[in-house]
């Protein structure tokens, strides 16, 4: 989520974002989550052995990244929030000193803090993922803790649409954007080439390069 500028959050608000890579949700996403068969894998193209190389334009949690890393892809993750990015790269240190399968996961990622817009046309990217700060839910107590304080620490993200068409011109084979399972198409965007839907999401893909 996040190709965003950071925002002042309210007074008396905690900051301290905390990632895990190790346990926790992640944890057992990585066990149970469905490996290739998932949705964000699919979208992503790894299918029958494939490795593409991933550029995860919004990093926000990294939960995405971590889990398309633990199926070999190499990822770089951008992020341009200097909250979230310290987070995301005190997460990451954590996993690499972790011995087994965390530190060969986060050996495969990349970390850069800047922003996207500026980065993407420098990098080398098959396939670059977009997952803008979604619209509020309707029932805010659905949303948990950690998303509410990202919300908090980000903002929205108005310049979604430039993002995306500017990963439509870096990326080799395709561009896919996470969304809201029944949210309408991005503002400004053309219609994906195809959907891959999830339970509470859905995953617009762009193929590009195509001849």
């Amino acid at each position: 989520m996040k190709a965003r500028a950071d925002r002042a959050v309210p007074a008396g608000t905690d900051t301290a974002l905390h990632i895990d890579f190790v346990g926790g949700a992640l944890g057992h996403r990585l066990r149970f989550g469905g490996g290739r068969g998932q949705a964000l894998a699919r979208a992503a193209g790894l299918v029958r052995g494939a490795a593409p190389i991933i550029v995860d334009a919004t990093a926000g949690l990294g939960r995405d990244a971590f889990v398309l890393a633990s199926l070999g892809a190499q990822v770089t993750m951008i992020e341009r929030s200097a909250a979230v990015y310290a987070a995301l790269a005190d997460a990451l240190q954590r996993a690499r000193a972790a011995a087994g399968e965390a530190a060969d996961i986060a050996a495969r990622i990349v970390l850069h803090h800047g922003d996207a817009r500026a980065l993407l046309p420098g990098m080398d990217a098959d396939v670059v993922m977009v997952d803008p700060m979604h619209p509020p839910r309707g029932n805010s107590a659905l949303v948990k803790q950690e998303m509410r304080l990202l919300r908090e620490l980000v903002g929205t993200d108005p310049d979604s649409a430039e993002l995306l068409g500017i990963a439509l011109a870096c990326a080799r084979h395709r561009v896919v954007l996470k969304w809201p399972l029944r949210a309408p198409l991005l503002p400004g965007m053309g219609a994906p080439s195809h959907q891959i839907v999830g339970k509470t999401v859905r995953y617009d893909v762009f193929m590009v390069g195509l001849t």
